[in-house]
C-alpha cells in the first residue's frame, strides 16, 4: 500500500527499443497489486489491502470489498493494465472515489507516420466523448473525456442481481517512438468528485516523463 507521494516506473520494450515511463502519484493513493504470481497471492494481498483501507470495518465487509476488487482483474488483463491505484476522499460531504490506470498498447502500423493525428482521429470515430490534441510537459498527447456504463456482478451486488452504473473518465494517450502508446486514465463513479479528480489527474499527467536505458530523455514525435 502507498499513501504518500510516490514515483512509479514502467518499461515499454518494442522493436528492440526500450522506453522507461515515469510518473508521480499524489498523496492519498492506494496501489492495487498487479505483480502477483497466483490467484491465492492476489487474494491475500487484496484482503491485506482491505484491512488497511477499512481497518474498522467488519471482516465480512473487508472480504466483500476484496472480492469486488478481484472482479476487476479480468478487465485489467484484457486492457493490458500494468498499474492501478485508487483514492477515497470526501467532497462537500460526499464520499467519492477515483481510480487511475496505466497501460501500454501497440500503435497501429498505419498510425506510425502521424501518431497524434491518427490516434485523435480513431478516438473521434468512436463518437464517445470529447477528443482533444494536447501538449504535456513530456510532449504531445491525445485527451479523451467521456462516460461509459459498467456493471457490478450479481454475486457482488446487494440486490443479488447485475447492477449497471455509469462512470466518468479522462484518458490520455501518449505515442512513443518505439511504436507503443502509454494510456493513462482516471475513472470515477462519483460525479460529485469530478472537478477534484480531474484537477488531480491533470497534475499526474504533468509528471509523465520518458527515458532510454541510459537515462537520457526520450523525444516524442508529434
Amino acid at each position: 500500500m502507498s499513501t504518500t507521494t510516490s514515483e512509479n516506473e514502467l518499461a515499454s520494450v518494442s522493436e528492440g527499443q526500450a522506453v522507461h515511463v515515469r510518473w508521480i502519484m499524489p498523496q492519498g493513493f492506494y496501489e492495487l497489486p498487479t505483480d502477483v504470481e497466483s490467484v491465492d497471492e492476489l487474494a491475500d494481498e487484496l484482503i491485506s489491502l482491505a484491512q488497511q483501507v477499512m481497518p474498522d470495518a467488519p471482516e465480512s465487509m473487508q472480504y466483500q470489498w476484496a472480492a469486488l476488487c478481484a472482479g476487476n482483474y479480468d478487465a485489467f488483463v484484457e486492457g493490458g493494465i500494468q498499474y492501478a491505484g485508487f483514492v477515497i476522499t470526501e467532497v462537500d460531504g460526499t464520499r467519492c472515489t477515483a481510480t487511475v490506470h496505466v497501460s501500454m498498447t501497440e500503435l497501429a502500423d498505419e498510425a506510425r507516420l502521424r501518431p497524434i493525428l491518427a490516434t485523435a482521429g480513431a478516438l473521434r470515430d468512436l463518437g464517445q466523448g470529447e477528443v482533444t490534441e494536447i501538449d504535456l510537459p513530456c510532449g504531445p498527447a491525445v485527451s479523451w473525456i467521456g462516460a461509459r456504463q459498467a456493471v457490478v456482478d450479481a454475486a457482488l451486488s446487494p440486490s443479488g442481481q447485475t447492477e449497471p452504473f455509469w462512470t466518468s473518465f479522462i484518458q490520455a494517450q501518449v505515442p512513443l517512438p518505439n511504436g507503443t502508446v502509454v494510456v493513462m486514465e482516471m475513472v470515477t463513479p462519483t460525479q460529485e468528485g469530478w472537478e477534484v479528480f480531474s484537477s488531480m489527474f491533470a497534475g499526474i499527467l504533468k509528471t509523465l516523463s520518458f527515458f532510454d536505458d541510459e537515462g537520457t530523455p526520450v523525444r516524442l514525435v508529434p
